[in-house]
């Protein structure tokens, strides 16, 4: 145990760094046993958060140790972070969101899946879980280049562990946002999954002819996901115009409020799952298109089953469709007609892995999303934010990720984190 004359000269030493070297010695000449860096060698700051006498940040992360539900296998862990050396870079959350690919993985029904680790001194291997998130740098080792204090920065790739309000990695695993003038955390927190997912399938999985803007269209279900948003206002913006399909809400009331708010984003045409299944959505189909005149081109599938088929209908001859997630958990059923007669080509899109084999286009990507931002013309998402208050309980916490998993939800669940850093 300290005494109360070297806790004194510690917190003396902490307001003035000149007096660091005294308070040390002061330590030495009383004998005091000095306790090791990662245990309890620390200072209560306003009775809620601590920092090190010895330079070391406290963390904590929600890590698992198995698959499962988040509610079952999620926990808080708490941890110290030493200073950075070398080409390290300490950071504090800002934001973080809770994607549907997140919960799979904690699952463990994801293609991809982190190692489990002791790096983080967890009592057995684990891994944290997130992969999306904004984070602010508070220190940097000696051969950072790139980046300073106060910088913000995202993840390069995804399996890196964001849920944590304190992260330790190296420069080379971070991308720098180069300006944050006119961003929020949220909106760069949120930036590297759903809008890249968007922007990459309507770019890259179509050869749209720019002289006929306004003239083509592309439908997508999950219209009101993040990636539907996302698509809905890159089709406002490069001149393709957007049949979009929803779920139906509890009342007529709120489906037409929905169909509202996408039309008010850009959408030009919003129908219900209920309205495509049924035996008179060709002609809708064809009244909008006029009489098939303007031809839909791309179709963006995220659920599957007979929704995906009827979205498949509505193409044009040599068109695409394509695939980039399966909520119905359905497969996806095509006739064979539309492959023989129409030539239609059908494709899988999964982010992640475009990202890690095209890094310098992600950042490109993300670089001109975000110009969108800043110039007001990319709307943020609606959200339902958690805040993370140092304080908060593990099981507080997992819960609100467990929620996300719910029906009908008022926006995507975002980790804030309000704690400090010093």
């Amino acid at each position: 145990m300290l005494s109360r004359s070297v806790l004194q000269a510690a917190a003396q030493a902490s307001r003035h760094p000149g007096a660091a070297r005294a308070a040390t010695l002061a330590a030495t000449a009383g004998n005091v046993q000095a306790q090791a860096p990662c245990a309890s060698s620390t200072l209560p700051v306003q009775g809620r958060r601590y920092i090190s006498m010895y330079g070391y940040t406290q963390a904590k992360a929600l890590v698992y140790s198995k698959y499962g539900e988040p509610k079952d296998v999620l926990s808080l862990h708490k941890h110290s972070i030493s200073a950075p050396h070398g080409s390290q870079v300490n950071l504090r959350l800002l934001t973080a969101p809770m994607n549907p690919a997140d919960v799979n993985q904690i699952q463990g029904v994801y293609p991809s899946k982190p190692p489990f680790q002791t790096t983080l001194g967890t009592s057995e291997p684990a891994a944290v879980a997130g992969n999306e998130g904004a984070f602010e740098v508070i220190s940097t080792g000696s051969n950072v280049k790139n980046l300073a204090k106060g910088d913000w920065v995202i993840m390069k790739r995804t399996g890196l562990g964001t849920w944590r309000t304190h992260a330790q990695l190296d420069e080379s695993q971070l991308i720098r946002i180069e300006n944050k003038d006119g961003l929020s955390p949220l909106q760069v927190g949120t930036v590297s999954v759903n809008p890249v997912t968007a922007y990459r399938m309507i770019r890259d999985y179509c050869d749209w002819d720019w002289m006929r803007a306004g003239e083509e269209w592309l439908i997508q279900n999950g219209a009101n996901s993040g990636v539907g948003r996302a698509a809905i206002q890159l089709g406002r913006e490069w001149g393709i115009k957007t049949l979009n399909v929803i779920r139906e809400r509890k009342t007529p009331e709120e489906t037409e409020a929905l169909k509202q708010e996408l039309k008010e984003l850009g959408a030009t045409a919003v129908v219900t799952e209920e309205e495509m299944l049924t035996g008179n959505f060709r002609d809708i189909v064809h009244e909008i298109t006029r009489q098939g005149r303007e031809p839909i081109r791309l179709a963006l599938n995220c659920v599957g089953g007979k929704n995906a088929t009827a979205l498949a209908k509505t193409l044009a001859p040599d068109s695409h469709m394509v695939t980039y997630g399966a909520m119905s958990k359905q497969p996806v059923a095509l006739p064979s007609g539309l492959l023989i007669f129409k030539n239609l080509s059908f494709d899988g899109f999964w982010v992640s892995r475009w990202g890690d084999k095209n890094p310098e286009l992600k950042e490109n990507t993300i670089r001109d999303v975000l110009q969108l931002t800043r110039s007001g013309r990319f709307k943020d998402i609606p959200v339902d934010k958690v805040e993370w208050k140092w304080d908060a309980e593990g099981p507080q916490l997992a819960e609100r990720v467990q929620g996300t998993l719910g029906g009908y939800r008022s926006g995507k669940g975002v980790f804030t984190f309000t704690g400090g850093d010093e």
